[in-house]
């Protein structure tokens, strides 16, 4: 499993441990990723992901998942919630 949040696109960073004595070893920097259930109002459903804390509190910020979903942008997406978005924009559209 790879450590992407699947709303943001946030991965692994990579820098150094840096000693007293200035010795520089390789270090990676792993985001904070949690496995929530969120509700889809538009499908009616509960949709389960892997985010990214900073995540889930921008979907908290921007009003839910729908919201945020149709708001972001197409790149930072997982291929999964790309289509749950067709899928959302689809159902307010015939609404």
């Amino acid at each position: 499993m790879s450590r992407r949040c699947e709303l943001t696109g946030k991965s692994v960073m990579t820098g150094n441990n840096v000693s007293h004595a200035n010795n520089k070893t390789k270090r990676r920097y792993l985001p904070n990723l949690v496995n929530v259930t969120l509700t889809s109002d538009a499908m009616g459903q509960g949709v389960r992901l892997r985010i990214s804390a900073n995540a889930l509190r921008s979907v908290d910020h921007n009003g839910g998942l729908d919201a945020f979903l149709l708001k972001a942008r197409d790149a930072d997406l997982s291929l999964r919630l790309r289509r749950l978005k067709k899928q959302i924009a689809e159902r307010k559209a015939a609404a």
